[in-house]
Parts: C-alpha cells; sequence; structure tokens
C-alpha cells in the first residue's frame, strides 16, 4: 500500500479549501493530488471531525507451526516422506508450503549430501 499524506499536508489542503475559499480542482492541482483525494478527506473531516489518516493495522502472519522442537522431531521421524505426505501426517490442517518453510525454518535442506563432490574436476596439468 502507498503511504498516506502527513498530517499538516491534509490540514493546509483544508485550509486552501476552506479559508482561502479555492476550488477543489484549483486545490488540486496546486498540491498536485487528485480530487477524489480532496473528496474523501471531505467526508472523513464531515464523519468523524478531522483529516487524520487512518491508523493500519499491522499484518500478524499466524504461525500454524508454533513448537519448533515438536516440529523437529517430527520432521526426523517422517524425513522419508515428501512434504505433501508430511503435511498430511502433521496434526491441524496445514499445507505443503508451509511444510517446507518450516522445514527450511529448522534448518533442514532439500539436498541429500552434505559435503562437496569428491570427484570434482581437475587440472590435466595441460595449458588450455
Amino acid at each position: 500500500m502507498a503511504k498516506a499524506y502527513s498530517y499538516d499536508f491534509r490540514q493546509k489542503v483544508m485550509q486552501a479549501l476552506e479559508l482561502d475559499g479555492f476550488k477543489k480542482s484549483e486545490v488540486s492541482q496546486l498540491f498536485n493530488i487528485s480530487r477524489n483525494t480532496i473528496d474523501l478527506w471531505l467526508k472523513r473531516k464531515a464523519a468523524t471531525g478531522d483529516v487524520q489518516a487512518k491508523q493500519r493495522q499491522a499484518a500478524s502472519p499466524r504461525q500454524k507451526i508454533t513448537d519448533w522442537e515438536k516440529f523437529r522431531v517430527f520432521a526426523k521421524a517422517h524425513s522419508d516422506k515428501t512434504q505433501v505426505e508430511m503435511a498430511a501426517l502433521w496434526a491441524g490442517d496445514i499445507s505443503d508450503r508451509t511444510i517446507s518453510r518450516a522445514l527450511a525454518k529448522v534448518g533442514w535442506t532439500r539436498k541429500k549430501r552434505r559435503t562437496g563432490i569428491a570427484n570434482a574436476m581437475r587440472l590435466n596439468g595441460q595449458p588450455s
């Protein structure tokens, strides 16, 4: 979402409309905002008595897996299963994508080999 206009800017726009007697179209051009924004601010001022912006609700993601130690034990016990199968076995309604994020959070990787390649390419001594 876009950031709200500051409160002092809103007050200046309202002052230009109410005290200075400018028209909405003149104010919109002067302050480079749309007439719709001015109309919304006027409606808010009529409803609440002020043009203060609404406070935003912080989106807090709901964690479906909260007991991480229990999940680590579960992941170790079902490490041979796919993420879809693990999601079906977990108590509660979760998706395979949630399992994937949880596995990443506890440090599990999709790669089966933890070390580098044993037979790496070697130079044969000839210039390239």
